[in-house]
């Protein structure tokens, strides 16, 4: 793998909360930001980022696009004139297709799109990618920058990335859900409530990492822990009912997926 670099006269245009997890991450795996600039309008403090409220002199080697989606026709026409033939334009923003981004910066030498989740702050995240015109070699080098924030798969399509979005970048909010209903489901059942929220996070934390670490599927690893007849098989046929978890969490997936459609629809004007 190719070492980690951030270019020099980078940009992250509006670094806000999931810019911010890309850049603790970063810094906690020891890459050298010194290169990157942050685009604030507020100006407000970036820990370890030089923060500008207004755009810099020349053009950047790579813009990251962090700011909401819906104000890409705003912001777009005055960063648009900056971006030039040698710069990369990455963008987070959810739902905005490739053309779309490639309509909005013609003049740019790539565009990428990334979909990150929260726990890249950690180094445990998951950022998808998807160029339509990045040559190997910047494959490579934007690569090798997400790997130090987690899983870094490359998709084929706007589509797929989507998919890849609603389950990753999303799914650190549906799993928080599922450790919270866990927890109050200790509570309703007479534990004390700090005592069941832990056991309920530190479950799902060290069932992700067992799984990590010895590459058993969810299935094997969840017949292993039920004994036939006992208290976790009778648990797990309520979840394994007609309308289950697996239908609930295709619903949710669904919803999630409608809602980047909709967004992809309002950026393509």
């Amino acid at each position: 793998m190719e070492k980690a670099v951030m270019p020099h006269g980078s940009w992250f245009v509006g670094c806000g909360n999931m810019g911010g997890a890309m850049v603790r991450g970063w810094q906690k795996a020891g890459i050298d930001l010194v290169g990157l600039t942050a685009i604030s309008p507020s100006g407000r403090d970036i820990p370890g980022l030089k923060v500008v409220t207004g755009l810099p002199e020349g053009p950047p080697s790579w813009c990251f696009l962090g700011f909401k989606p819906q104000m890409l026709d705003r912001i777009a026409p005055d960063l648009a004139p900056a971006i030039g033939k040698d710069s990369v334009v990455l963008s987070l923003l959810a739902g905005v297709e490739a053309a779309t981004l490639r309509a909005r910066f013609p003049h740019a030498r790539a565009i990428v799109r990334l979909m990150p989740n929260l726990p890249v702050s950690e180094g445990e995240g998951v950022t998808a990618l998807y160029s339509p015109d990045a040559d190997e070699q910047l494959r490579t080098q934007i690569e090798a920058l997400h790997s130090a924030l987690g899983f870094a798969p490359w998709c084929k399509s706007d589509d797929e990335l989507v998919i890849t979005s609603t389950v990753a970048g999303s799914g650190p909010a549906y799993v928080a859900r599922f450790i919270d209903a866990f927890a109050k489901a200790g509570c309703a059942a007479g534990l004390d409530a700090e005592l069941s929220a832990r056991l309920a996070l530190e479950t799902v934390a060290g069932t992700g990492l067992m799984a990590r670490r010895t590459g058993e599927s969810m299935d094997a690893l969840a017949r292993r822990v039920a004994s036939p007849g006992g208290t976790t098989e009778a648990g797990l046929a309520v979840l394994d009912e007609e309308k289950g978890v697996d239908a609930l969490v295709r619903r949710v997936v669904e919803a999630a997926r409608r809602r980047s459609d909709e967004l992809a629809a309002a950026a393509r004007g």
